[in-house]
């Protein structure tokens, strides 16, 4: 069997999606995706978990639970703790910021809410926020039976608000057509 030298843009695609996915993916959902042969694709996510292997690369790619994911390399696990660890005093991104603003006003509010008002996927910014401790469960929804997810003491506290009465009003940031965008939905 001769070895296949997998598509450079192929390898270049596997990575750019790899890097944004929060579970293992599977080997047809990324032959899917790339409108690539599946073989191909599992030669490809080969040659480079191989190639990170060999470089000694700080991260791994790894094939578990029925799909791959980029993970960091076992001997680098305190230096990754530490930075988490410290990391919980770093700012938050303009994501994390917008999803905070809508746990706050729209509390209780399940993800999937968030994500329907941002218009993105939130999940992971919703993880690091509890992680973090500004957003806390809340209950489920009765109907969905979907986590709902509010403030914590902690956000309050961070804000140096009392409760959340004393969060600014909405209205002056608004556009003008709040209303016609709210009938639209």
């Amino acid at each position: 069997m001769t070895d296949v030298v997998p598509d450079p843009d192929l390898c270049a695609g596997l990575e750019a999606i790899l890097l944004v996915v929060d579970e293992p993916v599977s080997q047809m959902t990324l032959a899917q995706i790339l409108e690539r042969p599946t073989g191909e694709v599992a030669a490809a996510l080969r040659k480079l978990s191989a190639e990170y292997t060999e470089a000694g690369r700080g991260f791994d790619l790894r094939e578990v639970a029925g799909g791959w994911r980029f993970y960091t390399r076992a001997e680098h696990a305190a230096l990754v703790e530490r930075f988490v660890r410290d990391g919980q005093q770093a700012r938050l991104t303009q994501a994390a910021l917008e999803t905070l603003a809508v746990v706050a006003y729209r509390q209780p509010v399940s993800r999937a809410r968030v994500a329907a008002i941002r218009g993105v996927n939130s999940d992971g910014v919703m993880r690091t926020l509890v992680t973090r401790g500004l957003v806390e469960e809340a209950g489920t929804e009765p109907e969905s039976q979907a986590l709902l997810y509010r403030t914590s003491s902690y956000f309050l506290e961070r804000m140096g608000l009392r409760d959340l009465g004393e969060l600014p009003e909405l209205a002056p940031f608004l556009p003008d057509d709040v209303e016609t965008l709210e009938e639209h939905k």
